[in-house]
């Protein structure tokens, strides 16, 4: 075993370089490779030729390799829409290899970790968790940015309506409304508002381009917006107080989220404290007494313990998410 373990960590790290080279490699832009090829595509184009390309072409990563085994996965469609929800410009392959970069690395670190640290613990349970927390950790930053992009996006909402209604009431078309909130509100809404126009101006129904916008912007209160700009083309009625009122009520529930969130403070903090208290114990004794855990350990029944008890706790934290989370 003393001799293997060599062995496994030079496989490990080579595959982690490799798989970090790749990675580094997909960071750089690819800008100015492709106004290069379309230049030079100009350039040397027939007038002759038959008619170009103009679809927009779905592009999973920038190695034609990778690009073509991911096209084979219907889970990338899933990771697309969160890569195009949290606004980043890399692609599907980039955030592929960089968690596998970051679970071989995990792994490395928890094997490595084990054996300094806890040699009574089962090594599953040392590298697993740095195996998954890392591997997941692209995906989580990806979440984390959808969710902050979509709070950004939900608070300019009821200003962007107010700008709507006004245009409407000015004698405005609702396009010259969208194209407004595009030009003089930020991103993401004004990035998103201008989508829905080029749409429209390409060709696409109005309402298919409103779907559309729902679809890459999976709020509630933008729903609302969009079923009642839908119901009123094709039932008629005043479209700018119907703004106007969606902006009000979607202004008078933040002020209640607010209050809620104040109130629900110290049910979360104790929530936290609860899921902690476990494991921060656990730690300091194995710091004042290593052996304290070998009877737990040794025996086989220990592991199931341990299983159990983990398996429990993460029963406790969904309960607790579901107690302290208020939707209003």
């Amino acid at each position: 075993m003393d001799s293997f373990l060599p062995v496994l960590i030079f496989i490990v790290v080579l595959v982690a370089v490799e798989l970090g080279y790749f990675a580094l490699r997909s960071l750089r832009s690819s800008e100015k490779k492709e106004v290069r090829t379309r230049l030079k595509a100009l350039a040397t184009q027939d007038e002759t030729e038959g008619a170009v390309d103009i679809l927009k072409k779905r592009r999973l990563s920038e190695m034609k390799w990778l690009h073509n085994l991911l096209d084979n996965f219907s889970v990338i469609e899933g990771l697309s829409r969160l890569i195009e929800q949290a606004g980043v410009r890399h692609t599907p392959g980039f955030y592929i290899l960089v968690s596998l970069t970051l679970a071989v690395a995990g792994f490395l670190a928890g094997s490595l970790f084990q054996p300094a640290y806890f040699p009574l613990v089962p090594p599953v349970f040392i590298i697993l968790p740095w195996v998954l927390g890392l591997g997941l950790f692209p995906f989580l930053y990806l979440r984390y940015r959808r969710a902050k992009r979509f709070h950004k996006f939900e608070s300019q909402l009821p200003e962007a309506l107010d700008l709507i209604a006004r245009s409407l009431k000015a004698g405005h078309a609702f396009s010259s409304g969208l194209r407004l909130v595009s030009e003089e509100m930020d991103a993401p809404i004004g990035l998103e508002f201008e989508k829905t126009l080029q749409e429209i101006n390409f060709g696409v129904a109005t309402q298919d381009a409103l779907i559309n916008l729902a679809n890459r912007i999976s709020l509630d209160d933008l729903r609302f917006f969009v079923i009642s700009v839908i119901l009123q083309r094709e039932t008629g009625g005043n479209l700018a107080e119907i703004l106007e009122n969606l902006a009000r009520l979607i202004r008078e529930r933040f002020k209640l989220n607010g209050h809620v969130r104040v109130l629900s403070a110290q049910a979360r903090m104790s929530a936290y404290i609860l899921v902690a208290i476990p494991f921060v114990t656990a730690f300091v004794i194995h710091l004042m007494n290593p052996r304290f855990y070998e009877a737990l350990f040794e025996n086989p029944s220990g592991t199931y313990l341990m299983v159990a008890g983990v398996g429990w706790m993460a029963v406790g934290v969904m309960v607790m998410k579901k107690l302290v989370t208020i939707r209003v």
